[in-house]
């Protein structure tokens, strides 16, 4: 048996969600398919402690409120979780969950295409890869199992109490792994940190959040970055009612502080020169930062607090005055490595001409190349904040227009001629 559809959405994250809101809006028959549960990444695939990198009212889809926390509040993962599958609900999304979809291929002959799911076939005029950002965790394979130690990605971490005895090694300095470096040195475990390239925003500034700031000075609808900085990480935080992250601060409590980890010889991980580096140009992206921030309270006269001490730093700790270049694991008592080292996409199961070499799907604004392909959630798909929340559910309308435009042509009939004059 064979099932027919308009358009075909495959994953029912925050991504998939936005797209039903916005096809339905536009009258397009479609059907949304999920693997595990609604929103599942949020519930299975984070630590127990996480809470939303931007505030409640910023972070949210525009036609419901979270009513679980304050406003300005940082909601946990679970509650964000809860608020995906009512917003679902109240749009009343046809999602169906627990099917997995193993692959896609263009008919022959015929428009639309035939995609294959653990609970059968499908076919559709349309399909949306709505699989978002975060689909396959990412280790380097840089330091062996014989290692001895226990390694995980950040995906994986819960908790302090989960881990075995003895020192923690982080490596990666984002909005994850900082998280967790500080969570595990306030839990009383000895940690280190690797730390690279980051952006380090402030986390709120005379009085108003960062998303606040980055929505008035036009910055989250930069279309792209810089080109070789599209992967800087960027080190922000919503943990304990939200607080800047501040690396000297978690070295002057205890951490170490690192430079990238480059190898692995005879027990010992080699590190990088870079850290001081690494920590200066976050630094630099922070001043920036607080001034443009200042700047556009002048030009526009607004009425806010200042706040010169956000601007003191203090001073460099002992691992970056004198940075350690290598690290013996067992003389360190480093039990446990977290690889804090991101995600990469996988649309292997999606069989038709639609990628570059390196597998990267090939789209302007999630349209893709391969007529009735389409992609939605991915890191900066039309702006810098596409994968937030709020973001895709932008990206998503002007991807539901173009399938709309496209359905209109499809449909299209030229009149009958009319009959010639006798």
């Amino acid at each position: 048996m064979v099932e027919y559809v308009d358009t075909l959405v495959v994953g029912a994250g925050q991504a998939g969600i936005a797209m039903s809101e916005h096809l339905s809006r536009n009258s397009i028959s479609h059907l949304v398919l999920e693997k595990h549960r609604v929103a599942e990444a949020w519930r299975s695939r984070r630590w127990d402690s996480l809470v939303a990198n931007g505030p409640a009212w910023h972070d949210r889809f525009p036609n419901l409120h979270f009513t679980t926390c304050g406003a300005d509040a940082f909601p946990p993962k679970e509650q964000v979780a809860d608020y995906l599958n009512a917003y679902a609900q109240k749009i009343e999304a046809p999602i169906r969950t627990g099917i997995e979809v193993t692959s896609l291929k263009r008919n022959e002959e015929r428009s639309g295409f035939t995609v294959e799911t653990s609970d059968g076939v499908i076919e559709a005029n349309s399909v949306i890869a709505a699989t978002g950002a975060f689909q396959h965790a990412v280790i380097p394979p840089l330091v062996p199992e014989s290692a001895g130690v226990t390694q995980m990605h950040s995906s994986t971490y819960r908790n302090p109490n989960d881990l075995p005895e003895g020192a923690v090694l982080v490596v990666g300095a984002g909005s994850s792994g900082g998280q967790i470096a500080d969570e595990l040195q306030r839990s009383g475990r000895k940690t280190y940190l690797c730390v690279g390239p980051h952006d380090r925003p402030p986390r709120a500034y005379r009085g108003r959040d960062y998303c606040w700031w980055l929505g008035v000075l036009g910055l989250w609808d930069i279309p792209a970055k810089e080109p070789g900085t599209e992967h800087v990480t960027i080190s922000v935080s919503g943990a304990q009612g939200g607080k800047t992250v501040d690396f000297r601060r978690l070295a002057h409590d205890g951490m170490t502080l690192l430079g990238r980890a480059s190898g692995f010889a005879d027990g010992k991980l080699m590190i990088d020169s870079d850290l001081c580096e690494n920590i200066s140009a976050g630094d630099a992206n922070y001043i920036d930062m607080l001034d443009q921030a200042d700047a556009y309270a002048d030009k526009m006269g607004l009425d806010l607090p200042m706040e010169p001490e956000a601007r003191t730093m203090l001073p460099d700790p002992e691992c970056m005055t004198n940075p350690i270049r290598e690290l013996d694991l067992e003389a360190a008592g480093i039990t446990t490595i977290i690889w804090a080292t991101g995600f990469r996409q996988d649309f292997s199961w999606m069989q038709v001409d639609a990628f570059d070499e390196t597998g990267a799907p090939v789209h302007q604004r999630g349209v893709s190349n391969e007529p009735g392909i389409y992609f939605l959630g991915l890191p900066w798909q039309s702006r810098r904040g596409s994968t937030f929340i709020w973001g895709v559910w932008h990206d998503a309308a002007y991807v539901a227009d173009q399938i709309a435009i496209q359905k209109n042509y499809r449909e299209y009939v030229p009149e009958a001629p009319a009959a010639a004059a006798e």
